[in-house]
């Protein structure tokens, strides 16, 4: 396994170094002006020639992909204005006058808060929703689990947030609007001010691993290795769990991975609504802002969890699925 790890590493490290090259080409040389986009929508034309130069724009495009390069792993000095970008250099943002590794930093516990909640909750409720409807096949238990998920997954996620923030906050004042705190601060005031976020998300999710724990449950049960575990008189708690839903759980395990990696970089609509201060609202007001440097570095930074979060689901397909085995 150790040897297989070291070679998957080795391809994320050149996956990364194609995605900064793919990155580096859409905000660097795509746009007419790059340090337009990096200075914002208000910028002077004084401000604007020292992004320019700052950002290295008066190099040779090699050089510049190079000192983009390096500045990720070294660090570098943007230009002749004395700004420091220590490692890892994500780029500098000139709107918030702060490199941009440090506003991903500032705000990547929020945006970590509210993935592994929302991950926990929507992988415990999909999977034993979907595995009761699975065994229920046909029944009118699984016909409204089935109705639930389809209606839940045509909503968007704005509209579920919009109806918890009215019926919950605003009608039935059962909690008050999400002010984050950090859990070591306050951990009953942690729980408070993303309770309803990680409802919002997990509603989404949850609803399609409903869809896939239920097709690839019934799927497994239909098995002939599933036939002679119940020929051989095991307990039926025996044959669903250990026979059924161990081998049902390496797709889930696929798609999971992937979720997770996606939302560590921030849900962008979920925090935006309700005013969480992470990744998401951090991208959303980058945006909003036209803050190239910081949309880049949150582009980096999706890419390299979506990456990572790969490497940990296929090192776990060998702990689930004893038939795996690495090459």
């Amino acid at each position: 396994m150790i040897v297989y790890a070291l070679r998957r590493l080795g391809a994320i490290a050149l996956i990364m170094l194609v995605i900064c090259a793919i990155t580096f080409a859409i905000f660097y040389l795509l746009p007419d002006d790059p340090a337009l986009d990096a200075c914002g929508k208000s910028c002077t034309s004084a401000r604007l020639a020292d992004v320019r130069h700052a950002m290295g724009l008066d190099q040779p495009v090699l050089t510049q992909f190079l000192s983009y390069l390096s500045g990720i792993f070294a660090g570098r000095t943007l230009g002749t204005s004395g700004l420091d970008c220590a490692a890892p250099c994500f780029g500098y943002s000139w709107q918030y006058a702060s490199p941009v590794w440090d506003l991903l930093l500032d705000r990547l516990g929020v945006s970590a808060s509210l993935a592994a909640g929302a991950a926990v909750l929507w992988l415990v409720v999909g999977v034993l929703l979907g595995l009761m409807a699975a065994l229920r096949k046909g029944s009118l238990l699984d016909r409204g689990i089935v109705l639930s998920a389809l209606a839940t997954t045509s909503a968007p996620v704005y509209l579920i947030a919009a109806l918890l923030i009215y019926f919950v906050i605003l009608q039935g004042e059962l909690l008050p609007f999400p002010d984050y705190q950090p859990v070591l601060d306050n951990p009953a005031a942690w729980v408070a001010s993303l309770i309803l976020p990680w409802i919002t998300l997990a509603a989404l999710y949850a609803a399609m691993y409903i869809r896939l724990t239920r097709a690839s449950m019934i799927e497994t049960m239909a098995e002939p290795y599933i036939r002679t575990a119940r020929a051989k008189g095991l307990p039926e708690r025996t044959v669903v769990v250990k026979h059924g839903l161990r081998s049902t759980m390496t797709p889930i395990l696929t798609i999971f991975g992937i979720d997770l990696g996606g939302l560590l970089a921030g849900a962008m609509i979920t925090e935006t609504m309700f005013g969480l201060p992470g990744l998401g609202k951090l991208t959303f007001d980058a945006i909003g802002k036209s803050d190239q440097p910081v949309v880049l570095g949150v582009t980096l930074l999706a890419a390299l969890f979506i990456t990572l979060a790969n490497l940990v689901v296929d090192l776990l397909y060998g702990v689930i699925d004893p038939r795996v085995r690495y090459a």
